[in-house]
């Protein structure tokens, strides 16, 4: 990376670490917000419309507005910067949540369905708040700068799940349905979020990252500099987009999100069939949730250090012992259940981290947050099968079937990983170690 003037700068952008502050501030905010429709959606559903195979439906309709709105979201943060774009995704998920409120104290199932569907929005802005701290980050760093926003999202995500009990009372003095509670939870985080977005994220990450590209691209094209032609080369090679590496990260977050989707959707109704309470269900939830963004800053590490394809292939292999324990463990064991579902949150963790560094490192700043958009697309239409199909694959298989069909399913990860290794590394992509002035 160079400084503005052409000159190379060995640290990152000033503004980095203030913007990676407010990102995470935000994230712990939302975090809350996700867990909502993880933990009761599908038991919510099931409550309103009588049946176990419609129980699914809940995380299709909210994992499909996540790709509606990771398409709006991504063109907005094209056009006007990732401020707009993050802060007006929570806003709208912020109105999702009410509606749902709205319709569990209705009875109305369609209202439900439709809330649902714009709830998403606030879930696709969660994920989506991972591009802005990788905005500014150097190729060395960026896997820790995504792991980073991720796991500030880890406090709201395991406090989430463990107060369905304290918000389902609230719920219930106000003439509501005690389901509906986590999602008066979800209005008030997705609401804050886009509060602190809108007036901290100053300056905007993408736009500072274009303006930064231009600039270097203009130093370049005026000849070399005193330091020598090119003394970031590898950055510049990277500003070059490559489509192996967008179809590898695309290809191992949406498989990584479908199996984690589809198990995850049905173990709060598996559980609950076989005597466990929402207490339980709820604990267990907030361990997956937790899995799923604890681990992050050692994932990060890992994928910076280790190498991004590594890491991608372990979250195949993670997932299918996650399926297979699940498969296999007695309905009424409680720790076998949760260290299923935690190896499930660990498994997307590694796919979500290393597929979001591979596909940064293959877009220029001009480019990516419309193709990043697109990426989530896929994503958010992959977790909305796996939930339309859980449901249905329980009732005609059972539970086993579901987990043992998902872990086989990720296991796919680690060709597409066999594939990517045997071209030429992208250079960005190269674990490459700290310079003193990044140790500082």
């Amino acid at each position: 990376m160079k400084a503005r003037n052409g000159a190379p700068a060995l640290r990152e952008v000033p503004e980095q670490r203030r913007i990676l502050a407010v990102l995470v501030f935000s994230q712990i905010l939302s975090g809350a917000g996700l867990a909502a429709g993880i933990t009761v959606g599908a038991l919510l559903a099931e409550e309103l419309l009588g049946s176990t195979g419609l129980a699914g439906v809940p995380s299709a309709l909210f994992t499909a507005g996540s790709a509606l709105g990771a398409v709006g979201i991504g063109q907005i943060c094209r056009r006007w910067g990732r401020r707009p774009g993050l802060a007006l995704g929570y806003g709208v998920g912020a109105l999702g949540s009410l509606g749902v409120v709205a319709a569990a104290a209705l009875g109305n199932a369609p209202l439900l369905f439709l809330a649902l569907l714009v709830y998403g929005a606030g879930t696709a802005t969660n994920l989506m708040a991972r591009y802005a701290g990788a905005d500014l980050a150097s190729p060395a760093r960026r896997g820790r700068a995504v792991s980073t926003v991720l796991f500030a999202t880890t406090l709201g995500a395991v406090v989430g799940p463990n107060l369905v009990t304290l918000t389902g009372e609230v719920a219930h003095s106000w003439g509501i349905p005690r389901l509906a509670g986590p999602f008066l939870l979800a209005t008030a985080a997705f609401g804050s979020a886009a509060v602190v977005l809108a007036c901290l994220l100053r300056p905007d990450p993408l736009r500072l990252a274009e303006a930064l590209a231009k600039d270097k691209s203009v130093a370049e094209a005026e000849g070399p500099t005193a330091e020598g032609p090119t003394a970031d080369s590898d950055d510049r090679t990277a500003a070059r987009p490559r489509r192996a590496g967008v179809v590898t990260g695309t290809t191992v977050m949406v498989l990584t999100q479908l199996v984690m989707i589809a198990v995850m959707t049905m173990t709060p109704v598996h559980m609950r069939a076989h005597g466990h309470g929402t207490q339980a269900a709820g604990f267990v939830i907030a361990l997956h949730v937790g899995a799923m963004f604890l681990p992050s800053p050692l994932t990060g590490l890992l994928v910076d250090r280790v190498g991004r394809l590594w890491v991608a292939g372990a979250s195949g292999v993670t997932l299918l012992a996650a399926g297979v324990l699940a498969a296999v463990a007695p309905p009424s064991s409680l720790p076998a259940l949760a260290t299923a579902l935690v190896l499930l949150g660990l498994g997307w963790n590694f796919g979500l981290i290393s597929g979001t560094a591979i596909v940064t490192d293959a877009l220029p700043p001009a480019r990516r947050a419309s193709a990043q958009g697109l990426v989530d697309v896929g994503i958010a239409l992959a977790g909305a099968t796996g939930g339309a199909s859980s449901g249905l694959v329980v009732v005609l298989g059972g539970y086993p079937t579901l987990a043992l069909a998902g872990g086989i399913l990720a296991l796919a990860v680690v060709p597409v990983v066999a594939w990517s290794v045997r071209r030429p590394p992208h250079p960005a992509a190269r674990a490459a170690p700290r310079t003193d002035t990044e140790r500082t």
